[in-house]
């Protein structure tokens, strides 16, 4: 029996604690399923085999995380190869840390990816200004570098589905009426010092809040369903005012103090 596909990636922000919540909130129906922050996907892979998702467009606006799907889509046994090629010693994570992808193939860039993932300091994903990886190497027991049957999974579930690197407003390209789109982008700051959301070297303030929160309304404008998930600030309480807001509370241990992770509050926010 076939594995059921889960995320290959911790990413920070998961939604793998938050699925319950998220599954009780969707629509019961409805045609395409977007999701322009893809990150680890864990939304996406429950729905796939659930069996409710037929048209599916995934993006993000990190190429190094759509050249993940792209290669698992694509290319699953070139990836099983190349990840099997790496080991856990640190000496080989910092040279792989180094390593270009633009002078590597697909599926050798997605392998570098999974592999830094699952070997890297708390599983962060986190560059630079310059677009590079800088997470330093995280200290494990024996971790699984190569989760052959889960990729395969993936890659079934990820057959015939268009991902693509894009910028979350072209959702408004290409989404119709009828359509479900979940926003899961980096969440709005708790306090001035909890600013991370170096998911990318470009980061995530408050413009871009504001513009993800004008596509949300447009969308709604149009009759295509959407479902935003952040942190429940009063930025973002009063950017989404006059829509249906719910608290939930979640668990985080993304965080370098283990004092510092517990269940935090979060906003689902719903434009029907």
């Amino acid at each position: 029996m076939a594995s059921a596909a889960k995320p290959v990636l911790k990413w920070a922000g998961g939604k793998g604690r938050l699925l319950p919540e998220l599954l009780t909130r969707l629509p019961h129906d409805f045609q395409a399923y977007h999701e322009p922050f893809i990150g680890g996907g864990a939304l996406f892979f429950a729905l796939a085999e659930a069996g409710r998702v037929g048209q599916a467009h995934l993006s993000d606006a990190n190429q190094s995380l759509i050249d993940v799907y792209l290669a698992l889509r694509d290319s699953v046994d070139e990836v099983i190869v190349a990840l099997h090629g790496h080991v856990y010693e640190r000496e080989h994570y910092y040279r792989v840390r180094a390593l270009r992808p633009a002078e590597l193939s697909l599926p050798e860039r997605a392998a570098r990816v999974i592999y830094l993932n699952k070997t890297c300091y708390n599983g962060l994903y986190r560059e630079n200004r310059r677009g590079e990886f800088n997470v330093p190497f995280g200290r494990y027991k024996n971790p699984t570098i190569c989760d052959e049957p889960n990729l395969r999974a993936a890659a079934r579930v990820l057959r015939g589905v268009d991902v693509a690197q894009r910028h979350f407003s072209t959702v408004l390209d290409y989404a119709r009426p009828g359509d479900f789109v979940y926003f899961d982008p980096p969440y709005h700051p708790l306090s001035p010092t909890a600013n991370f959301t170096a998911y990318d070297r470009a980061g995530f303030g408050s413009d871009d809040q504001r513009q993800l929160r004008d596509v949300f309304a447009a969308l709604g404008e149009r009759g295509v369903r959407a479902m935003l998930s952040n942190s429940d600030t009063p930025f973002v309480r009063e950017l989404y005012d006059g829509f249906r807001i719910e608290q939930v509370w979640v668990a985080r241990a993304v965080n370098s103090r283990a004092g510092g992770r517990g269940k935090v509050a979060e906003v689902l926010v719903r434009n029907d």
